[in-house]
């Protein structure tokens, strides 16, 4: 077996890392100094930029440009099209490869279909994001946010469903029964 596979029409450069069991789908382009983890999905028309970081088991929808500065921790789904920025104040004329800012999406959250995520952020692990919103600020760990400017509406479980929380402070995943606990405006899993 393959360590990874590639459509015919993708271009991957020498000089990236590409864990096993990854697919990369047509006319992607994975460039050099990025490092993709294992059982990766990179769909169509997907572009991988140096420095890049994809964990383990990343699943990247079509037309999504991930740029220098993301990091992606494991189990992290981008929905189609989303967008990610590295400089906050761009200009064509002057380059600013130098003011990079980083951006991280923790383990397991979802970027929903043309969310656009402003540089120099912190996804937290578990959140997710609403289509179309627009992230410009940090996202705490299982949260939900939705619009423009992206605000948090509620909780979400592993599982991606709503938290519903009781009186003291607790929820319960309807897939799965995970239980969890919402203290001091923090959501932890028991």
């Amino acid at each position: 077996m393959e360590e990874y596979q590639a459509h015919e029409t993708s271009v991957v450069d020498d000089g990236c890392t590409i864990g096993e069991g990854t697919r990369i789908w047509h006319f992607s382009h994975v460039m050099a100094g990025s490092r993709i983890g294992r059982g990766c999905t990179l769909g169509q028309n997907v572009v991988i930029s140096p420095g890049v970081v994809l964990g383990n088991w990343v699943k990247v929808q079509n037309n999504v440009s991930v740029y220098t500065g993301v990091t992606c921790e494991d189990y992290v789904f981008l929905g189609p099209g989303c967008v990610f920025t590295n400089v906050i104040n761009p200009r064509s004329a002057v380059s600013r490869k130098h003011q990079y800012m980083p951006t991280r999406v923790e383990r397991g959250a979802t970027i929903g279909a043309n969310a656009t995520i402003i540089c120099g952020r912190t996804i937290g692990a578990y959140a997710m994001i609403g289509a179309g919103a627009v992230v410009t600020k940090d996202v705490p760990p299982y949260a939900l946010v939705v619009g423009n400017p992206a605000k948090q509406v509620g909780w979400v479980s592993e599982y991606g469903h709503r938290l519903d929380f009781d009186s003291d402070g607790t929820a319960v995943c309807p897939e799965g029964d995970a239980v969890y606990h919402l203290r001091n405006g923090k959501v932890e899993k028991e």
